[in-house]
């Protein structure tokens, strides 16, 4: 790092608090070990919902690594048939393949390639455990595996993302998504997370932020939708600028460091 980024990120280490000590969870996205039977188009899931509605209440919208971008998502028309295998300590059993006839004899026409997955659950119809699987039904922060930037996004309930995925649950999302996204992250912090090998627990405690004051955790839930509600790319420049100037002040930037963040 150059003189200035490395007072920079002293700054940042000074006054920001790892985000692996605020109310957090990180985990990644669902491994089915055999993606051509679990991932379905929007035909399929027409077709087998046709056959049986109760197929409904195991099918997902999903996404995947490619599919996310920086504050947004492009859905690719792909759905997850979500054969659980349940959460023991939560009391939760398993779905009994069995109880939707339409989706276990779209399952069997895969039985070969289920069975021999290492990614398995109870039986070759389940997906493999998943302790956390009631995460993929809140609000989360979504960011790519693998990704010279971060291309973070919030997704809503119910949308389940792939391997090629994190999530983040908790609070203060939007606030810590507005500086993922942000050009203080992405010159500062992110070049050494990438070196780090993974993108789990281990870097989350290698990111440090500012908590924020009411006031200015509401200043960037304003900023941020106003973003995603505007088409207008000098818009989103505007947004953007005005995020990155509110994260320098909070590290208490010099004019010479905020100049160097900034343009």
């Amino acid at each position: 790092m150059s003189a200035i980024e490395q007072n920079i990120r002293k700054k940042i280490q000074a006054s920001g608090i790892a985000l692996s000590n605020w109310n957090l969870a990180i985990n990644y996205g669902i491994k089915t070990g055999c993606n051509e039977a679990f991932l379905i188009s929007t035909s399929k899931k027409d077709e087998l919902i046709a056959a049986d509605p109760k197929s409904a209440e195991l099918i997902r919208p999903i996404l995947r690594g490619k599919d996310v971008k920086r504050y947004s998502y492009a859905f690719a028309d792909l759905w997850l048939i979500t054969t659980h295998n349940g959460i023991k300590s939560k009391n939760i059993p398993p779905i009994h393949v069995e109880d939707y006839p339409a989706i276990h004899k779209h399952l069997d026409d895969y039985y070969p390639q289920l069975i021999k997955r290492a990614d398995k659950g109870d039986t070759p119809y389940n997906l493999r455990n998943c302790v956390y699987m009631n995460e993929f039904f809140k609000q989360k922060i979504v960011y790519r595996e693998i990704s010279d930037n971060m291309n973070a996004c919030m997704v809503e309930s119910g949308i389940m993302l792939n391997n090629k995925c994190y999530i983040i649950t908790g609070e203060h999302l939007i606030y810590i998504l507005s500086f993922l996204n942000s050009t203080l992250f992405k010159k500062i912090i992110l070049p050494e997370v990438n070196t780090v090998g993974g993108k789990g627990e281990a870097f989350l405690s290698r990111i440090s932020l500012v908590r924020p004051s009411k006031e200015v955790e509401e200043k960037i839930h304003e900023l941020y939708h106003k973003r995603i509600e505007t088409t207008s790319t000098l818009d989103v420049e505007k947004i953007d600028r005005c995020v990155d100037e509110t994260f320098c002040s909070l590290y208490g930037l010099s004019e010479e460091e905020r100049q160097y963040i900034l343009l």
